[in-house]
């Protein structure tokens, strides 16, 4: 498990040296101490016998050790396929990203003396007690109740004899609490963690099926390990487990939040159906399937995000379309992947009870980690063979997607867009791009983009105190450039 940023830390040699220096010398110039990220490099080189931190992941191994086990509480039904199918991803080994950093933000955000974290009521422990603080209500509130519990009856929620129900949501947590305690982290900010992957995993069923994949994480992707219907289902039973979990967490902003990142997965994947902003929207649709028209009955509006065209497109120039394909390609980037990333970094912040600047931060660190993720995503897609990333490499091309790369070397050469427009679809079209890619450095300026959202990221996670888990966020940061699938 996140086996990209153990490569380079067993080993003590001068050369694995200063591969852990080289990435901490930026911290510097991105608010981050020096001396704390010396420290840690230390202990990374010469482990100390007084100290347990090797890598990110040992600060929260506890945690990250029973993460799927926990989601296997989460989903558990009363149909056995159902279990099946819903939790085959789950027992693949994953990179875990998304819940490794709602992890580590929510024991770096606990070093913030707690009387500066007062923007909410928060949780101190899994019971219905919670701290008081100056001007906030002394008597416990509907935040301090347990993720376990459940808010209407479990007969209700299940539909069945409530003498016989087994609520799947509504488990004993063992040793958790007190380990949360000790960690600094709060039983909701690990639901929340838990919570991200089913999201997340959803994603990947559903994306499998829309893409025609036939790998996930070296083995048979859920579609053809099972079948197209089963994927599709067992993606929305993960999602409607994900939106109980979500309401149990009893945080109505953070419940906004999260439920919203399931409305933007959905947006963003409408919007890879189209390459460019300018593309007709009759190019969403494959084959000759055309789109019925709208009766009007239902007046639906594009909301305030929406990237929509003022200009005719015969009167754009070049340099300006691939600038809004850009602009295009960057906020469905968000929606896709950093939105989730993005959210559940300010929920996790906001469960903390941090100040607003705090929070808004968190929210900025998970976008541009995000971004920078899939940029390099991208990237690897025309870099790495089907075997080294465990899923179809050279992808994207042949699903007509133009990503940054191919983006750049159209910049350089206005003959590929036509290629754009019709997604790559004719003969010859993929072998073009793929090469004009090469030929015009795409990887390496979609590289450069990658890294400038690397020290965006960083320089938000400067307003956090120094800490060990700030450390391994930043090493986890660095490490998103250099991972290999």
């Amino acid at each position: 498990m996140l086996r990209f940023l153990h490569r380079g830390f067993a080993s003590r040699n001068s050369r694995n040296f200063k591969l852990i220096i080289a990435p901490i010398a930026r911290y510097s110039r991105n608010g981050s101490s020096w001396a704390t990220a010396i420290e840690t490099a230390e202990k990374l080189v010469q482990p100390s016998k007084k100290s347990s931190f090797t890598d990110p992941f040992s600060i929260v191994s506890n945690e990250m050790s029973s993460l799927a086990k926990n989601i296997a509480g989460l989903i558990s039904s009363g149909h056995p396929t159902l279990n099946r199918v819903s939790s085959y991803y789950f027992e693949a080994e994953g990179k875990n990203v998304r819940p490794l950093i709602v992890l580590l933000l929510s024991k770096a955000l606990s070093k913030i003396p707690i009387e500066q974290r007062n923007r909410v009521p928060i949780d101190e422990a899994d019971v219905t007690t919670q701290p008081n603080f100056p001007g906030l209500p002394s008597k416990p509130t509907i935040a301090g109740r347990s993720v376990i519990d459940s808010i209407s009856p479990l007969a209700i929620l299940h539909g069945i004899n409530p003498s016989i129900v087994l609520d799947p949501l509504t488990k004993p947590l063992g040793k958790l609490p007190e380990l949360d305690k000790q960690n600094g982290i709060l039983p909701k900010q690990r639901r929340l963690g838990e919570i991200v992957e089913m999201i997340h995993t959803a994603s990947l069923l559903h994306d499998d099926v829309i893409d025609f994949s036939d790998s996930r994480r070296g083995r048979p992707s859920g579609n053809i390990a099972f079948t197209n219907k089963m994927a599709i289902l067992a993606g929305d039973f993960l999602l409607g487990r994900a939106s109980v979990a979500i309401a149990r967490l009893r945080n109505p902003e953070v419940i906004e939040l999260m439920s919203m990142t399931i409305a933007n997965l959905v947006e963003g994947e409408f919007m890879q159906l189209k390459n460019t902003v300018f593309q007709p929207n009759t190019n969403v649709v494959e084959g000759d399937k055309q789109i019925p028209q709208a009766t009007g009955k239902v007046p639906v509006q594009l909301h305030e995000y929406s990237v929509v065209p003022t200009r005719n497109p015969a009167n754009i120039t070049h340099e300006e379309n691939v600038n809004a394909a850009f602009e295009y390609y960057i906020h469905k980037t968000y929606l896709k992947t950093a939105s989730l990333m993005s959210k559940s970094a300010r929920s996790a912040a906001i469960l903390s009870g941090a100040q607003l600047d705090v929070v808004e931060n968190c929210y900025q660190f998970g976008r541009n980690l995000g971004l920078c993720f899939q940029m390099v995503d991208d990237m690897l897609d025309y870099t790495r063979s089907d075997e080294e990333l465990g899923k179809p490499s050279g992808a994207d091309l042949k699903l007509g997607l133009a990503t940054a790369p191919v983006l750049y070397a159209w910049k350089e050469r206005p003959e590929l867009g036509p290629m754009i427009g019709r997604k790559f679809s004719e003969p010859g079209d993929v072998e073009t791009a793929r090469a004009a890619v090469k030929a015009c450095n795409g990887v390496q300026q979609t590289r450069a983009m990658a890294q400038d959202y690397c020290n965006r990221a960083l320089q938000n996670l400067s307003i956090l105190p120094n800490s060990d888990a700030r450390s391994a966020l930043e090493f986890l940061t660095n490490s998103i450039l250099t991972r290999t699938k």
